[in-house]
């Protein structure tokens, strides 16, 4: 059985990832995200249990995260799309659940030429952003999530009075 229980949630317009501005977005899709994880996480893979949603409503993806609250999911590894840059429905919605979560980009967002794209309305919200690794980005924010859930696991034993 798997420790933690992490939802990669996506945002409008990527569930074409590998297909959609591959110029921008990489040529590899999310179906490659559980080896990348793999890779990344070593023999603590199955320790991880991935869940998958991509929506490209803003409501839906709110829904998706109180849901995740109600589930008990461990974290989430937030990839927005453009929400990101104009969803203070979405920011909302992540200062209240209380789930930790990484925002993702596979672009480097401050890289880029548009201004709106370098603000994110969800970041003060987050315990971290990785981004500009492409599909890389996400098995970044699978180790970095655990890597909190971990240390937030110390404390909480540490805390308890034997």
């Amino acid at each position: 059985m798997a420790r933690y229980r992490i939802l990669v949630l996506n945002g409008p317009n990527l569930g074409a990832l590998g297909v959609r501005q591959p110029d921008i977005y990489g040529s590899v899709g999310m179906d490659a995200v559980p080896g990348l994880v793999g890779q990344v996480l070593g023999a603590r893979t199955g320790e991880v249990e991935l869940e998958f949603f991509q929506t490209n409503g803003e409501g839906a993806l709110i829904d998706r995260l109180e849901q995740a609250r109600r589930d008990g999911v461990d974290g989430v590894v937030l990839n927005a799309g453009a929400y990101t840059h104009t969803s203070l429905a979405l920011a909302d919605c992540l200062a209240w659940i209380g789930l930790p979560c990484v925002e993702v980009h596979l672009s480097n967002v401050l890289a880029r030429s548009e201004p709106l794209r370098q603000k994110s309305y969800i970041g003060r919200h987050v315990i971290g952003v990785v981004a500009g690794f492409g599909i890389t980005s996400y098995a970044l924010a699978v180790q970095s999530l655990v890597l909190h859930l971990d240390r937030s696991d110390a404390r909480r034993h540490a805390a308890t009075p034997v």
